[in-house]
């Protein structure tokens, strides 16, 4: 079975075809590097040849999705996100129903359903419904905060160098295990439906934060504020925690960040 990962060279991309090339199973991972354009559907048809599972690692929050400022941290333009990833689904989906694709593997964030009318969350939650309502048999895994997206959340929270956050609870997750969650989805039967995963750990979505930063010697002041947005979305204290049957991984991140150091922002992408 042929199994193409849609992604950009980064660490759950490389993960992922690693995990469904040990179920046994063929797996290319496609991005903009190899000629395939997502957003204009340049190259899908020849990815997609003799392909049975798509595996679609984008949508989930990027600096790249908005514009870093110095006054109020990441600015996101809702429309035009929304627009974009809903125009790049469309185009996946369209190019897997035409080669015959018979599961879609999608990965999304947890909360998303909660948060799904400000932010980021507003063009992601369009996503899911573009997957939902097509005709193709698929599985969504929500993801919590990765270990690896500390600096992200970061940069894309700080104002005039100082930090915002607001004080809400969180189980981040090691990026290799939700690699190793999406591998054996796109190895199985699809879900017809949502399977959330989560790390072992429940902290606050500062501690996480200043903790990550200190291990790499960035030392910005930290402030926390309830009104402070996650790229763009106002957030309640546990809009972004999981529900009772995620998927728990076993890495706790004290674990993970003592084995290794934190990377810095835009290094570990999809």
């Amino acid at each position: 079975m042929k199994v193409v990962v849609i992604g950009d060279g980064g660490s759950i991309g490389i993960d992922t075809v690693a995990g469904v090339e040990e179920h046994g199973n063929e797996a290319e991972l496609v991005s903009a590097s190899s000629g395939v354009d997502i957003l204009t559907g340049e190259g899908l048809s020849e990815a997609f040849e003799n392909c049975s599972v798509v595996v679609d690692l984008s949508g989930p929050p990027s600096l790249d999705d908005g514009v870093l400022t110095e006054d109020c941290g990441l600015a996101i333009d809702e429309e035009a996100v929304t627009q974009t990833l809903c125009r790049s689904t469309a185009n996946l989906l369209s190019a897997a129903a035409a080669a015959g694709v018979s599961h879609y593997v999608a990965l999304s964030v947890v909360g998303v359903d909660r948060l799904r009318e400000s932010g980021y969350f507003r063009a992601l939650y369009a996503k899911e419904g573009l997957i939902r309502q097509s005709r193709m048999p698929y599985s969504i895994i929500r993801a919590t905060q990765l270990f690896e997206s500390a600096a992200d959340i970061a940069e894309a929270a700080t104002e005039d160098w100082i930090i915002w956050v607001a004080p809400v609870q969180i189980r981040p997750v090691s990026s290799a295990e939700v690699a190793t969650l999406v591998a054996h989805t796109a190895s199985s039967r699809p879900l017809f439906g949502v399977r959330e995963i989560a790390g072992p750990d429940e902290l606050r979505l500062d501690t996480f934060i200043r903790t990550a930063l200190t291990g790499i010697g960035d030392h910005r002041r930290l402030f926390t504020d309830d009104r402070s947005p996650y790229f763009g979305a106002r957030i309640r204290r546990h809009d972004l925690l999981p529900g009772a049957d995620a998927c728990i991984a076993p890495t706790h991140y004290g674990d993970q960040r003592d084995s290794r150091p934190v990377p810095g922002s835009r290094d570990h992408r999809n």
